[in-house]
């Protein structure tokens, strides 16, 4: 898409199609990339028998930690405007009174990095029998990226980046604690 269509097509497409209804849920999307609200979905998550072991809680802390380190550091050395302060003043941008007037630090999106890379591990950490829950875990981290566009916080290259960075530490931190899981394991049997 970034191929295809330019950095203010791809932002007025989501942005533009809004009504009062969606600007409720995508307030309630948008938090769902946030450290609280993913400390508490893994601690959730914790506590079913499955996942009640160190293994998933060391996990769960470094998809927390790692994607939000890596996502901060570019935010600060890039410096990237955000959609609020690139179309400043502009009747067709549409943004909530109640919403705060983000203008610097837009790439990456830290919300769906998180997002990206909590339901990566999830989706990852599931038993096989239950793995076609991955498809809900992509629409809900994908639904987060769509409304951080949606209100008007990011461009679709920063939630772009966000999903691949918070993709790839899911998937080498999963990978990372099953080696270190038949290690001990190994180790001590």
């Amino acid at each position: 898409m970034l191929y295809t269509w330019d950095q203010r097509t791809l932002f007025a497409f989501v942005n533009g199609h809004y009504n009062t209804t969606a600007d409720w849920v995508m307030v309630g999307l948008s938090h769902m990339g946030e450290a609280l609200f993913m400390s508490l979905l893994l601690l959730i998550v914790f506590v079913i028998t499955p996942f009640r072991h160190r293994w998933f809680l060391l996990g769960a802390i470094l998809c927390t930690a790692i994607p939000a380190l890596i996502t901060q550091g570019v935010k600060f050395s890039i410096g990237a405007p955000r959609p609020m302060s690139v179309y400043e003043h502009q009747a067709w941008v549409h943004h909530l009174q109640s919403w705060p007037l983000l203008h610097a630090n837009s790439f990456p999106s830290g919300h769906t990095t998180g997002a990206f890379s909590m339901y990566c591990f999830l989706s990852l950490s599931m038993p096989q029998r239950y793995r076609y829950m991955g498809l809900l875990f992509f629409l809900l981290a994908l639904s987060t990226a769509y409304a951080r566009i949606y209100l008007a916080a990011h461009f679709f290259a920063d939630v772009y980046a966000g999903s691949i960075i918070g993709t790839l530490v899911a998937i080498l931190v999963f990978q990372l604690v099953r080696y270190m899981q038949y290690r001990y394991l190994y180790k001590h049997s």
